[in-house]
């Protein structure tokens, strides 16, 4: 019986999460708090609100586990760049800088920060958390577990067998051999922002063909084993790390995207940037599913964990479903490094002799959202608002007018997907209200489509697909059928695919409701679902944050729990 805080932060996306006697209790992004996204500052505001939710005090801490070994990465740093002399004279100082800063002492930060004493603070290693973040909260007594991203001290891939309480590695590889490097290199080429733009490039490659075959098969090379090699002429890991790619690869491909050149796919400048896109995409499926083929063959095992950056990518997911020869696959809702949080306090846990968590069924870790907050701030910013008897009725209501909800209910998500917690919903019929979105409220490219979040039951009417283990968590794709009851234009992609979410009562109840009372109306049970925040910003946590959106962008209405926010006019 014991309480474990997980920590992750540093790098990118830091988070904390808290284990109770095995049980799940809270899991938070530090960027909910400080409103800087993907922030990476030792999550200090997200760990100390887990422990109040839970009610306990950091003394009361068994253990404090961060999700990477700190002396294993400085080491990697070194090797790394000492080996790139003299490529490298430029980035080894800022290099050293960062290491020998934050990051190498983090530990005794923890201690200092949060009051534990140092001796109950340690560190697991990062693939190793990720793959706790995708294992243990599966539905599934044995797994082979797949994780994949940049790196993480010195490897980028990592395979493993999960049974029961345990997880045992099998295979890795190392740094600089990455999918997570190649595919950020290819989002900078292609003028978008690293960890900002992987999901632009993904949507992308939907309005191209992969006709680059060629040329890339010369930068990611897949051999039958299952196994991937980059070519690492075409990537400048140690003069331009922000970029991630070298001149070589601009030789090959052609220049940078200017990213302050505005998108219009009619242009063969722009198309080409599709075509690339489609077939960056291309390969990562292919690299991807010969690496699952390979832990099919090498576990056994009839289901498969993903976690690391790359298992956001939802397209691939869909396609290791139809081809990898797995029964099911499970990829938890915080995959990326804000998931390594999650990992290392299950794994702090379990050795300390607690039995695994239950089966995620649910993203909603973080805090509620203050209805009294809500009602005091709009009465002192002279907002009209009022409480409802019925908000999913209420939500129902405005969006049969064609209106554009943000929806608060309940505990914020964890992860990068809104998941009807703090959600921006919408009809889901006309191609204009998901272009009003995109231009209005969330100021983003035209080309990103939205998701559909649909009642359970009702999948099947609609798309080729159950529910899932990833539906559940909008991490995964599927087609439409070529005849749907009702319109959905607002939340198909231009290939006739969405990144569909299955609702349940048990994963997001309010959002439920909204579909429920939508039906009794007569109505689809589907809606447009994006997340509730605006350029650049990261998703709403509080009953505040949810205000200053709603004076900020164009929204028609806000609910934050039973609260109903319209504009005046």
């Amino acid at each position: 019986m014991a309480s474990v805080l997980g920590i992750s932060g540093l790098y990118h996306d830091a988070a904390a999460a808290l284990v109770i006697d095995g049980t799940i209790i809270a899991a938070m992004q530090q960027e909910r708090f400080s409103r800087v996204k993907h922030d990476r500052a030792l999550p200090k505001d997200a760990a100390l609100s887990c422990l109040r939710f839970a009610g306990i005090a950091p003394e009361a801490l068994d253990a404090v586990i961060y999700y990477e070994q700190p002396f294993q990465k400085l080491e990697r740093v070194l090797v790394s760049t000492l080996r790139g002399f003299p490529q490298s004279f430029r980035q080894f100082p800022r290099a050293m800088r960062a290491q020998l800063a934050d990051k190498l002492w983090v530990l005794d930060a923890i201690s200092e920060t949060l009051n534990v004493p140092r001796r109950r603070v340690r560190a697991v290693g990062h693939h190793e958390s990720h793959a706790a973040s995708a294992f243990f909260p599966s539905p599934y007594e044995r797994a082979a577990v797949l994780t994949l991203d940049g790196v993480g001290e010195d490897t980028t891939t990592a395979l493993w067998f999960g049974n029961g309480n345990t997880l045992t590695p099998i295979a890795s590889t190392a740094w600089p051999q990455s999918l997570g490097l190649f595919y950020a290199a290819m989002t900078a080429w292609s003028g978008f922002e690293v960890l900002e733009g992987e999901c632009k490039l993904m949507g992308l490659a939907a309005f191209g063909q992969p006709i680059h075959r060629e040329e890339l098969g010369r930068v990611l090379l897949l051999h039958e084993t299952g196994e991937f090699e980059l070519t690492l002429s075409f990537f400048d890991r140690f003069t331009d790390t922000e970029l991630g790619f070298g001149k070589r690869l601009e030789q090959l491909l052609g220049e940078r995207r200017d990213p302050l050149i505005p998108w219009d796919l009619t242009t063969p400048r722009d198309q080409h940037y599709a075509n690339v896109a489609a077939t960056v995409q291309c390969i990562t499926e292919e690299a991807v599913l010969g690496l699952a083929r390979r832990a099919s063959r090498e576990t056994g095992a009839c289901n498969l964990c993903l976690a690391g950056g790359i298992a956001l990518n939802a397209v691939a997911n869909a396609r290791l479903a139809k081809e990898s020869g797995f029964d099911r696959i499970f990829v938890q809702p915080a995959a990326g490094d804000a998931g390594g949080a999650l990992g290392a306090a299950i794994l702090g846990s379990i050795a300390l002799g607690d039995r695994r968590p239950s089966a995620m069924t649910s993203a909603a870790l973080g805090l509620t959202a203050s209805a009294s907050d809500t009602v005091d701030l709009c009465k002192h910013l002279g907002l009209s608002a009022r409480r409802v008897s019925d908000p999913a009725e209420s939500a129902a209501s405005l969006l049969s007018e064609n209106k554009v909800v943000g929806f608060v209910q309940g505990r914020f998500e964890f992860g990068p997907r809104a998941l009807g917690h703090r959600s921006i919903i919408a009809s889901p019929e006309t191609i204009a209200i998901r272009d009003r979105i995109n231009s209005v409220v969330k100021q983003r490219e035209p080309f990103r489509p939205f998701a559909p979040a649909i009642l359970a039951d009702s999948c099947s009417q609609y798309f080729d697909t159950e529910p899932s283990d990833m539906t559940a968590f909008m991490t995964t794709v599927a087609s439409v059928h070529a005849s749907v009851p009702t319109p959905i234009d607002a939340v198909l992609h231009c290939d006739g695919t969405a990144r569909i979410q299955t609702v349940t009562a048990d994963a997001a109840s309010g959002l439920e409701a909204v579909l429920r009372a939508r039906v009794r109306r007569g109505e689809a049970p589907i809606l447009l679902n994006t997340s509730l925040n605006g350029r650049n910003e990261p998703i709403v946590g509080s009953a505040i944050d949810a205000i200053l959106f709603f004076l900020a962008h164009r929204v028609d209405a806000l609910i934050v729990e039973d609260v109903l926010v319209e504009r005046q006019t």
